[in-house]
């Protein structure tokens, strides 16, 4: 079935005119505001750093790149003040703690609110040539595409083509099957809000396999069929337990409905409509325009490995998409908006599970919720891929910020949680929380 066209949506940003980017998108009304300006823990990532440690051994991975990020570059840990938008002093500081204490070669943060959008950066995007990080850089954006992968669905929720609550063997007869998983009793709202009890895939597939042949092409269907040979984790419904073959699954259902692969209807759906130029589902091992190296590092002291080009089949629907800091803010204010979808579907999607860990942190439908530290709550999602790590929030208020490290995985623990701190620090106006 071919899904109808969506309702125009303005907030996109053209060439030429970075602030017609940053306008209110409600209504369809961009407002004019100050141009941007330069301011120069999880098992998954644990066997991935185990991988990395024999990729550098038998030298597989790409490039072994020498010393540490810090040292790459005098300006590595300075970032440069920008003049309009108010004071980002703490954010500045998590830039600066992410490319000198925890080794990260560079850092980017871009920051929105009402008044306009600014870009701050650190550190470099490339070791060997000490280029510093781009304002428009694109970087792979990992679990952040799921926020994309279930606002389509529920789209075709909107439109009648998919149920919440009817069962996945509907959409996708006879898939999930074997091993004690059933897809007779598992449900779409299960898949995107990690109810499901699916076996994780990522559990299964040998992380210095990924890293030996980073080219290889991985259908989303073998994958699927890799997880589906072991048992679920418990019964559907029986609390919430993270696993990505639910958000393949859902991809395959986008497709099964609507005739078309997933990277045109994420494209006609959100890209489009929004003006996204520099978002898409990527079937290129390289990363178009402006881009920070990817880089992981197996351990402390450990040389970096350059994992910049691979096949981004790994992520598919569950992360594979490329992005940018602008792009990410606008679909991010987009969709709290209500521009991309209506009052029922985006109530359902904000409809929150609590995961039982990490705070208050909870979970709706493909969209986490967490506090702030110094009041109220944000919305958004954070993104692991090979080579970089990255996380977005934004208040249903009109704030938003996005900041991505080109490093994955690193070596420091507290890498993860200065991003975080550097997301939650922008959306309460600039100003670091107490933290450690």
């Amino acid at each position: 079935m071919i899904a109808p066209a969506r309702r125009p949506v303005s907030g996109g940003h053209s060439e030429g005119d970075e602030a017609a980017g940053h306008g209110a998108l409600r209504g369809g009304t961009a407002a004019v505001v100050p141009m941007r300006e330069d301011v120069h823990v999880t098992k998954h990532k644990r066997a991935l750093a185990g991988a990395l440690t024999l990729a550098v051994a038998v030298g597989v991975a790409g490039a072994v790149l020498p010393g540490s990020a810090a040292a790459a570059s005098g300006t590595t840990a300075s970032a440069r003040s920008a003049k309009a938008g108010g004071d980002h002093a703490g954010v500045r500081a998590y830039l600066r703690r992410l490319t000198s204490d925890d080794g990260v070669p560079g850092a980017l943060a871009e920051v929105r609110d009402r008044r306009g959008s600014r870009v701050l950066t650190s550190g470099v995007a490339d070791v060997d040539s000490l280029a510093p990080v781009h304002r428009d850089s694109r970087f792979r954006i990992g679990s952040m595409t799921k926020m994309f992968t279930a606002t389509t669905v529920l789209q075709l929720v909107e439109e009648g083509d998919v149920r919440l609550d009817a069962p996945v063997e509907r959409y996708l007869p006879g898939v999930v099957r074997g091993h004690g998983n059933d897809g007779r009793k598992i449900t779409v709202r299960q898949l995107l809000q990690h109810t499901s009890r699916l076996p994780d895939f990522l559990d299964y597939l040998k992380p210095q396999d990924i890293v030996a042949d980073p080219l290889a092409h991985h259908d989303p269907r073998d994958l699927v069929a890799l997880a589906l040979q072991h048992p679920p984790v418990d019964k559907p419904g029986t609390n919430w337990d993270y696993s990505n073959t639910n958000y393949l699954l859902a991809g395959m259902i986008i497709e099964r409905v609507t005739g078309h692969t997933y990277a045109h209807e994420v494209h006609e759906r959100i890209v489009r409509p929004l003006r996204l130029r520099e978002t898409y589902v990527p079937s290129e091992t390289t990363i178009r325009g402006p881009h920070p190296r990817g880089y992981a590092q197996p351990g402390k002291d450990a040389p970096l490995v350059d994992i910049t080009r691979i096949d981004p089949s790994i992520g598919g629907a569950a992360g594979g998409i490329v992005s940018s800091g602008t792009d990410l803010n606008t679909f991010l204010a987009a969709l709290l908006g209500g521009d991309l979808l209506q009052p029922a579907e985006l109530r359902e999607m904000t409809r929150t599970q609590p995961t039982g860990g990490d705070g208050d942190r909870a979970y709706g439908l493909g969209l986490e919720s967490r506090s702030l530290p110094g009041g109220g709550r944000y919305w958004g999602h954070s993104g692991d891929f090979l080579g970089y790590e990255t996380m977005a929030g934004a208040t249903v208020d009109g704030r938003q910020a996005t900041v991505m490290a080109n490093l994955g995985p690193g070596s420091s623990d507290a890498q993860s949680d200065h991003i975080r701190a550097a997301v939650e620090t922008a959306l309460s106006g600039g100003r670091a929380p107490d933290r450690g």
